[in-house]
């Protein structure tokens, strides 16, 4: 391997820390001033049956040194019986940390933020799981009754979200909550990360200039969409105002992701595939037809970052027998990376598509 990849790999393996608090390992983000608060926006109308509402949140890009903001958005879970616990930006030893969303069997812990539409701070309140069908609840969900019919009225007492939109948990100014054990507990059962259509919905808004805190100032031009990615169109819904006043300091910065900011470059730089739970629809024969597709399709995907790996050695090995030029060789970087990454959407885009045809079907 190259001496540039492996001075990467070792730079990444020391930003990385590993999250106790979920079932899976982290990547943690710091970040030395908090996010701006959440936005007043509305929550678009559910698209259908069997759509879970995730709200918004701002995440931070290393290499613009900015917050952005992630709009909320209609997302079909993993599996039944599961909900998203969203993710928070907490202070720890003077510093901006996030921790990750998931989904799991509970509720757990995500910093007392308010982020509205049943996630007022502690659990949830938009919805619930019964018999194997998600109720919602309309008090505080935007659902269409003529096409979605597993619905209830619960009404729902929260001050909280009129007078306080602060984002972060700790430090100055944040939300003083802290877990209860039934949520530290519920913290170490099964997680699954985010599926494939919500990593792609953050990719999409990483890339869109107008949802960087510093050019919205906090209020963001997309807040909401309908489902995943749809950042156009009438399903799209701006926000009606900021949280609160937002400035960012003149100096931005945080510790990045992966070793200096950088996107990957070469195939093995891209994350492992993180797959979905096993399928469970209650038809044993069906899972397990599902579960054969996934795993022909991910060792499809596994042998396609192989063999582009080995191409782009292949032409380092070229340039390095030919002498090429700097020049050169940062085109041929420059080319490499956006293989990688057209690899990587094209992989997403195969993921999701495969979630929505494995969905349980729902009455």
């Amino acid at each position: 391997m190259r001496a540039k990849t492996s001075l990467r790999s070792l730079l990444f393996a020391l930003v990385v820390l590993c999250v106790t608090t979920t079932a899976f390992a982290q990547i943690r983000i710091s970040v030395a001033f908090g996010p701006p608060a959440i936005p007043v926006y509305e929550q678009p109308i559910c698209p259908g049956d069997g759509y879970m509402w995730t709200p918004g949140y701002w995440a931070w890009d290393p290499d613009a040194g900015d917050y952005y903001w992630v709009p909320g958005t209609w997302v079909l879970g993993p599996e039944v019986g599961f909900l998203w616990t969203p993710p928070w930006w907490g202070w720890e030893g003077g510093r901006f940390f996030f921790h990750e969303g998931y989904w799991g069997p509970h509720v757990g812990f995500y910093g007392g933020i308010s982020y509205g539409f049943g996630y007022f701070g502690v659990g949830f309140v938009g919805g619930r799981w019964d018999g194997g069908h998600f109720f919602y609840n309309r008090s505080v969900a935007n659902i269409n009754v003529v096409n979605i019919h597993n619905v209830y009225n619960e009404t729902v007492i929260n001050n909280n979200v009129t007078i306080n939109r602060v984002s972060y948990n700790g430090g100055p100014g944040g939300i003083e909550r802290r877990p209860t054990p039934e949520e530290e507990r519920w913290g170490q059962e099964r997680h699954v990360g985010a599926v494939a259509a919500q990593t792609q919905h953050w990719e999409q808004a990483r890339g869109n200039r107008e949802l960087r805190a510093s050019v919205n100032e906090g209020r963001p031009p997309i807040a909401a969409t309908g489902r995943p990615g749809e950042f156009s169109g009438h399903e799209a819904v701006a926000a009606r105002e900021a949280g609160s006043p937002y400035h960012p300091p003149a100096e931005r910065g945080g510790n990045p992701p992966s070793g200096g900011g950088s996107h990957p470059v070469h195939p093995n730089e891209l994350p492992k595939f993180e797959r979905p739970a096993a399928p469970n629809t209650g038809d044993a024969n069906l899972d397990r037809k599902y579960q054969q597709q996934q795993d022909k399709m991910y060792a499809r995907q596994e042998q396609e970052r192989q063999n582009l790996q080995q191409k782009q050695e292949q032409e380092h090995q070229r340039m390095d027998r030919q002498n090429a030029s700097p020049a050169q060789r940062q085109q041929t970087e420059d080319r490499h990376q956006q293989q990688t990454q057209q690899l990587q959407q094209k992989h997403t885009q195969q993921q999701q598509r495969m979630q929505e045809r494995q969905q349980p079907r729902r009455r």
